[in-house]
């Protein structure tokens, strides 16, 4: 009959020591956390302000400096193919060479690059300023979120700053939309530009002061192979993508674009399973959370930003709204999102990732299903779009936060630089291709015509699609990510030892 007397000498001690203790990471925000998370807080959000605040300026601009009607997309193309298209190249290179000074760059030339298209007086200039811009976020927003990441360790502290981020970041997108038509009716198209310079200078001024960053350990070789055919592969993608939603997914410039995107990417694939440092390590890319959690990530920006696209061409081409109407209708969800940020932290403490993004998903799902019954009466319309946008939003920001929670989770600091990387390429990349697929939904649905009766039938089927691709990333979540997103609890006592248990 065993006793218990031999239990007291198993040396269980050990088995403590090798399970670090929760309350050991930091549960509050310090001082100088809280000035950081500021100072990479203001940048995120003037990042996501300048992704959509050129929007409502667009034909003012080709006035002002004689841009044909047909090539106007290209002001918003050419920021959009820089910033997809070298996102995942810079988001490495800040592993390699410092985070920090990335981010500093990116910013300094986010402000001079503002600067020249605030003043442009031609086209070719103004385009230029444009792709500047492009890779100015490039740069500057996988490495604020790496910044963010490695300040804040895995766990509560970094869900709430990834919550208040993503807030702020889809705040900022509704706030752009606002301001671009704000600041070109009672002043100028320049000032959609003018407006980054001084955030940009204060950034740059107050960041190297504050954030702090280990020199890294090594410094392995650039792949630069991989470098070149991702980089390559995302720029012909997303001209494709762009290229389908202005003529049709038949037209030779779009078909083009996506083969030769679909054949570098593929390549990159290739090359990574054989260089000795790739750029991206296969490894990481077969972590289900990484994967999938970038998936469900470029569904949740494609499907949200290009919503608010079908609502413009709803309030303004069916209701009759002007540009400013429109934009400041979009406060109600720009309220939504932050709410959703804030909640999704908390959500996902007192549950689990999974559960956020499967509740997100469907709370965003019904919301957009929702508009579907959208009629041509301003007053009914409203108090629909309103109520439905605002929920669309708390569902989007929860789903958002728990993919950023997600596909940064489990992987060393070392390799943050790498994981915002594909976090930040998956974000631009959903927002560039959400638009122009709905856009080409919609010219599907209008059959050609131009009359509000036909353009309210092109964006309800738009709708319809759109809400089928948040069910889709809901049900992937589902089946994809159910063992690997639930929040660690703490344990407090280890499990005893295999000898120290009791023989029946």
């Amino acid at each position: 009959m065993p006793t218990t007397k031999p239990e007291s000498t198993t040396p269980a001690a050990p088995d403590v020591r090798a399970v670090p203790e929760p309350t050991a990471t930091p549960r509050q925000l310090t001082g100088r956390l809280r000035v950081v998370l500021a100072v990479l807080l203001v940048a995120q959000f003037m990042l996501a302000v300048d992704f959509s605040i050129l929007n409502v300026a667009l034909p003012a601009i080709g006035d002002g400096l004689g841009f044909p009607l047909a090539d106007l997309q290209w002001i918003a193309t050419s920021f959009a193919l820089a910033a997809a298209g070298f996102t995942l190249f810079f988001g490495r290179i800040s592993d390699l060479v410092g985070r920090k000074r990335i981010f500093i760059a990116g910013l300094a030339l986010l402000g001079l690059s503002s600067l020249v298209g605030g003043l442009a007086t031609s086209p070719g200039v103004l385009l230029a300023a444009r792709v500047a811009q492009g890779l100015a976020t490039a740069a500057a927003t996988p490495a604020g979120l790496s910044l963010l990441t490695t300040a804040f360790p895995e766990g509560p502290l970094r869900q709430k700053a990834l919550g208040i981020n993503g807030a702020l970041m889809s705040a900022g997108f509704t706030t752009g939309a606002v301001l671009g038509g704000v600041l070109t009716d009672l002043l100028s198209w320049r000032w959609a530009f003018f407006l980054n310079v001084p955030v940009a200078l204060a950034v740059v001024l107050v960041a190297p002061a504050v954030i702090r960053e280990p020199a890294p350990a090594a410094r392995p070789r650039l792949d630069l192979p991989g470098a070149l055919t991702v980089t390559g592969g995302l720029l012909a993608l997303v001209h494709g993508l762009t290229q389908a939603g202005e003529h049709g997914w038949t037209a030779p410039h779009a078909v083009a674009g996506l083969a030769a995107g679909a054949a570098l990417l593929a390549a990159f694939f290739v090359i990574e399973r054989r260089v000795a440092q790739p750029l991206v390590p296969p490894r990481v890319l077969g972590r289900r959370n990484v994967a999938w959690g970038n998936v469900l990530g470029l569904l949740a920006f494609a499907t949200e930003t290009s919503l608010v696209y079908l609502l413009t061409l709803y309030l303004q081409k069916t209701l009759g709204f002007t540009p400013l109407a429109a934009g400041v209708t979009f406060g109600v969800l720009g309220i939504g999102t932050v709410l959703g940020g804030l909640v999704a932290p908390k959500a996902i403490a007192r549950t689990s990732t999974l559960t956020a993004l499967i509740g997100g998903g469907l709370l965003q799902a019904v919301a957009t299903a929702a508009l579907l019954f959208l009629g041509t009466t301003t007053g009914a319309a409203l108090g629909l779009l309103l109520p439905a946008t605002f929920l669309g939003g708390v569902g989007n920001m929860l789903v958002i936060v728990g993919f950023m929670v997600t596909a940064t989770s489990g992987l060393p600091d070392a390799e943050q630089g790498l994981a915002t990387g594909l976090a930040s390429m998956s974000q631009q990349v959903g927002i560039t291709m959400g638009t122009p697929v709905m856009s080409a939904v919609v010219t599907a649905g209008t059959s050609g015509a131009t009359t509000a009766t036909a353009i309210h039938h092109g964006v309800a089927t738009a709708i319809a699609v759109n809400t089928a691709l948040v069910l889709l990333g809901t049900v992937l979540a589902a089946l994809f990510l159910r063992t690997r997103t639930r929040t660690p609890r703490p344990r407090r006592t280890p499990d005893p030892a295999p000898s120290a248990r009791p023989h029946p």
